[in-house]
């Protein structure tokens, strides 16, 4: 196993390599951060902005080649990513993003999975039920609505749910508010009343698609011989289900996860910018569409690329640990 899964690293290395250097020379050849720094009040000449452009290692007068080879041997030699349009270092901001977005994305994560795959075995167990037709009409219905219109109604809900109450349960935008208390335990507040509702949002959106499959998956397996044999040795039809049908279904469902939650890490832009949360997808949305970075686009690439790979070895994992047949082979 610990071979096999260092050949797929290795694999997966090469790939980000490949698609973090296209990237590259995309942002060099598209980004104009240029443009945004002749923009500023006063307006600097154009010579202060190359000489600017030259501290962060985005020198206008060097080919791509040129700089593509600086900034690749800045990351192999000092793993350094650059600098932002603003001077700031990359490696920095980074991580401080990346765990304002872990923060977000990791509860709703647990909380999606646990959710829509109890409800997948609770509608493929009660079929054609009252309770099965409730959750499948509910959850395609949930599942055609934008991410963004989602987003949007959970902050409605949270308005009126501070008004309905008179005082401010929830906060519907900012990760603290801007006077935080010092004392440890008002601070934890504060920040969770930040956090309930991207997280109810974030797991409505995400719930859905592992439900769906959950309950797919489960009901060509309910009536099948080693589950029908289960019950006339004694068992009811949800310990059936549970000890038997389950484990065979759930197997698929371990890889979808594995995979979307690289994918619902990377993906938090959306989410990010409706509840004004400063982290990695929004700095990442912003590097491309506002300040014109190329060093931050680019760490961006090369993160979603890390994401699917880790996903695709977790994948891999999932289903060595469900499936006993994966693990003798």
């Amino acid at each position: 196993m610990i071979i096999y899964i260092a050949k797929r690293m290795a694999n997966y290395v090469v790939m980000i390599f490949v698609a973090t250097s296209i990237a590259y020379f995309a942002a060099v050849g598209f980004m104009k951060p240029q443009t945004r720094l002749l923009q500023r009040t006063p307006r600097p000449t154009p010579e202060q902005v190359d000489a600017q452009l030259r501290a962060i290692d985005l020198d206008p007068n060097m080919s791509a080649l040129e700089r593509y080879w600086q900034w690749l041997s800045n990351i192999v030699l000092h793993w350094n990513w650059g600098y932002g349009a603003d001077g700031a270092f990359v490696n920095d901001q980074f991580f401080a993003r990346a765990l304002i977005s872990a923060r977000l994305v990791l509860l709703a994560t647990i909380l999606s999975i646990v959710i829509g795959v109890a409800l997948g075995v609770i509608g493929a167990a009660r079929q054609y039920k009252i309770s099965d037709r409730i959750i499948t009409y509910g959850t395609y219905f949930i599942s055609v609505i934008p991410a963004p219109v989602i987003y949007l109604l959970v902050q409605m809900s949270g308005i009126k749910l501070n008004e309905t109450a008179g005082s401010r349960l929830v906060y519907v935008t900012g990760m603290r508010s801007p006077r935080a208390p010092a004392e440890t335990w008002p601070r934890i507040v504060d920040e969770l009343q930040h956090l309930i509702l991207p997280t109810i949002a974030l797991t409505i959106v995400a719930y859905t698609g592992y439900t769906i499959l959950q309950r797919s998956l489960l009901l060509d397996n309910v009536n099948a011989d080693y589950v029908r044999t289960a019950r006339a040795k004694g068992l009811t039809r949800m310990q059936a289900i549970s000890r038997h049908a389950l484990r065979t279904s759930f197997i698929p469902v371990a890889q979808s996860i594995a995979f979307q939650i690289p994918g619902i890490f990377v993906g938090t832009f959306i989410i990010e910018t409706v509840f004004a949360w400063q982290g990695l997808g929004r700095w990442t949305l912003d590097a491309i569409v506002v300040t014109q970075s190329v060093n931050i686009a680019v760490a961006g690439v090369a993160f979603g690329g890390l994401m699917f790979a880790i996903g695709a070895i977790l994948a891999d994992l999932s289903v060595a640990i469900v499936d006993p047949r994966a693990r003798v082979s």
